[in-house]
């Protein structure tokens, strides 16, 4: 009886070991449901290069300077914030603007919910780098 106790637990550890793998990668964000989070910055952003609207283009947000889409002007603040946009950057600055950079120029309240911002940055890095 030993001898077959012995795989069935090696199978039940590597099913909880991979299912833990799953359910971390899950939590890197839905870009399918980002592209509808994105419906609440497409009136400002456009994700075409050297396309500003109200705010800069996103496009190459990615690894870029803070303040430095060309075409773009720039509240001082942004400029001078000496941030470089990575998903952790862009997620506190998603969730509440105003808080991480006070006198930003962006008006927009943020986004609240955490999986909304996850998808949002999954959608950006899949549709800007």
């Amino acid at each position: 009886m030993k001898r077959r106790l012995v795989p069935a637990i090696i199978a039940l550890g590597l099913t909880v070991a991979l299912g833990a793998g799953v359910a971390q990668a899950s939590s890197d964000g839905d870009a399918a449901k980002g592209k509808k989070v994105f419906n609440k910055c497409k009136a400002c952003h456009s994700l075409e290069a050297g396309k500003n609207k109200v705010g800069p283009s996103l496009a190459g947000i990615f690894g870029r300077a803070a303040g430095t889409a060309e075409g773009y002007k720039y509240s001082d603040a942004m400029k001078d914030s000496g941030i470089t946009w990575d998903e952790d950057s862009l997620d506190e600055f998603v969730a509440k603007p105003k808080k991480m950079i006070p006198k930003t120029k962006m008006t927009f309240g943020g986004v609240k919910k955490e999986d909304d911002r996850e998808d949002l940055i999954a959608y950006l890095k899949q549709e800007t780098m």
